[in-house]
């Protein structure tokens, strides 16, 4: 029998895990590109040549949330089938 409130402790494991991984950094300089990205892969900052392009970094997140998306959505349909 399905029960629904098994997961709520790795719910809690996982929102404690997102939010370690926002306070991590990664920082890759490379032909004149700096790309400073947050563990929970968001990124913070992007450079080019030292000015700061912020709608690219705009850009990306939204690519990343997008794909993000995708992933849950198809998690989802394969814990249904599973459930059937």
């Amino acid at each position: 029998m399905f029960n629904p409130f098994k997961g709520l402790g790795d719910i809690a494991k996982l929102q404690k895990m997102q939010k370690e991984l926002q306070n991590q950094e990664v920082t890759v300089e490379l032909n004149g590109v700096t790309v400073v990205m947050r563990g929970d892969q968001k990124v913070k900052e992007i450079q080019v040549d030292g000015v700061s392009e912020n709608r690219i970094t705009d850009a990306i997140n939204e690519a990343v949330k997008k794909t993000q998306q995708q992933a849950a959505y198809q998690l989802m349909e394969m814990s249904k089938d599973q459930q059937e």
